[in-house]
């Protein structure tokens, strides 16, 4: 867990640590989601949250560099004066332009001639080493701030949304601009001496110690360092991460001691439905982490009393107390009765139904939740509390899992890409039928995934 304070926002450098597993304690399994598809109220829904939560990806970037902030005030968004962007941010914002041109919430000519800036800026401009950019930058800008690291994992979540536009515009220097800053990026420099990717490199003193060596967010990683043309990853780095199996309620499934935001964020882009490597269905996998953590809500909803089947999803986020990596199970960080809403709505396309409960909940009881860009990052019922921002990375998620729940449109234009199809490839990657998981087009529930999509790892 050291580790992922690379990729959140405010986070320090070791902000987090491996903590040893502890054994659960609860009454009775928890009952199963049930089995539904979306509804046309559920579709519309989601429509209104999509609209919303686009506004921050728009309202609160430069125009002229692309750059999007790393978070806002969203109760006082129009006089916002922060500065500080993230590459991350940038990432989801470029994917999420995306889905309002395709949805119609933005003109093309405003959608293309956005993304021409930010990448004009990216290629041109923007503060980069071997292709890898800082994590933290001014919006207005570039300029990197708070002597942040260039940071592996983040530079892959901006690659990921730049894909996204090159597929998505028909446009000739869109496409030439995603190809020069992918093909510059260097992986090989990152894997000079180690199968396992360090998390970053400060100019000031090299590579970080931290290494991206149990499953999380690293696999959009490893597959687009594997998927490149340029600078490839060895194959080998595929299988050099460790994938640690987890069990809970007689449901086992790979995990880490880390928020719910690991079983997320490279799904956002990788459509992993109806495949899998020579260790697991990552989707299903995914489907059955989800659902324990819902469970494990459950049972906490013996001390904490908001936590219900109408209100579940704890993950990275700001607190009463400031910004707390927490989640579970195993429990970890000071669980209080915070809710975090992005845990459940990054989870949409895994559990459609229990989500879809857990969202409308929110927005019709707990109004102080809802603000001008969506959800509020977190909020606490127990203590009367609720944040006044919104954070690019979990409004980001939102917004990407709403759309591919609905439409896979996400999986749909990323996978396009050479990168990404010869990364899964190389990968070991076959396609094989999937329960519950109907192709093409989104999965219709997920919703009550088996005891186990988890095979034995070799070796």
């Amino acid at each position: 867990m050291a580790s992922l304070g690379i990729c959140l926002p405010y986070a320090e450098p070791g902000f987090a640590s491996f903590l040893p597993p502890a054994p659960e304690q609860h009454a009775r399994p928890a009952p199963p989601p049930v089995k539904t598809y979306l509804s046309p109220d559920d579709d519309q829904f989601l429509d209104d949250l999509e609209r919303t939560t686009l506004c921050f990806f728009w309202e609160q970037a430069s125009p002229q560099t692309g750059l999007v902030k790393d978070r806002c005030n969203a109760r006082k968004a129009s006089t916002d004066n922060a500065v500080v962007a993230s590459i991350a941010a940038t990432g989801f914002g470029l994917s999420a332009i995306c889905i309002g041109e395709k949805r119609g919430f933005i003109s093309l000519n405003e959608a293309r001639t956005r993304v021409l800036n930010s990448l004009r800026f990216l290629w041109k401009t923007l503060p980069h080493h071997r292709g890898f950019f800082y994590h933290f930058a001014n919006v207005n800008t570039g300029e990197r701030l708070w002597d942040s690291e260039i940071s592996s994992v983040d530079t892959a979540i901006l690659l990921c949304g730049i894909l996204c536009c090159r597929q998505h515009f028909e446009n000739s220097e869109i496409r030439d601009l995603s190809r020069a800053i992918f093909d510059r990026v260097d992986w090989t420099w990152l894997s000079e001496d180690t199968t396992l990717l360090p998390h970053g490199w400060l100019p000031e003193v090299g590579f970080l110690p931290y290494r991206w060596d149990y499953y999380s967010e690293l696999m959009m990683m490893y597959l687009l360092g594997m998927g490149s043309s340029s600078h490839p990853l060895k194959p080998e780095t595929w299988d050099a991460w460790k994938r640690n199996v987890f069990e809970y309620d007689g449901l086992r499934y790979i995990g880490s001691f880390a928020p719910l935001f690991v079983h997320q964020y490279s799904q956002a882009w990788f459509d992993f439905r109806g495949k899998r490597d020579r260790y697991a269905d990552y989707f299903q996998n995914s489907a059955i982490a989800t659902d324990v953590h819902r469970r494990f809500c459950l049972e906490l909803g013996k001390q904490f009393p908001d936590y219900s089947d109408d209100l579940w999803g704890i993950t990275a986020s700001d607190s009463e107390t400031g910004y707390v990596v927490w989640g579970g199970p195993p429990a970890m960080g000071p669980i209080d009765g915070t809710v975090v809403p992005s845990a459940a709505g990054g989870s949409l396309p895994f559990l459609p139904q229990p989500v879809m409960r857990v969202l409308r909940n929110i927005k019709n009881r707990y109004p102080m939740a809802w603000n001008t860009y969506g959800f509020v990052n977190a909020f606490n019922p127990l203590k009367g509390w609720y944040d006044n921002d919104v954070v690019a990375i979990d409004t980001g998620i939102t917004l990407l899992m709403a759309e591919n729940a609905r439409t896979g449109f996400v999986w749909d234009t990323f996978m396009k890409n050479a990168e990404a199809m010869r990364g899964m490839q190389r990968a070991g990657f076959k396609t094989y039928q999937s329960p519950g998981i109907q192709k093409p087009g989104p999965p219709s529930s997920a919703g009550s995934p088996g005891n186990s999509v988890v095979d034995s790892p070799p070796g």
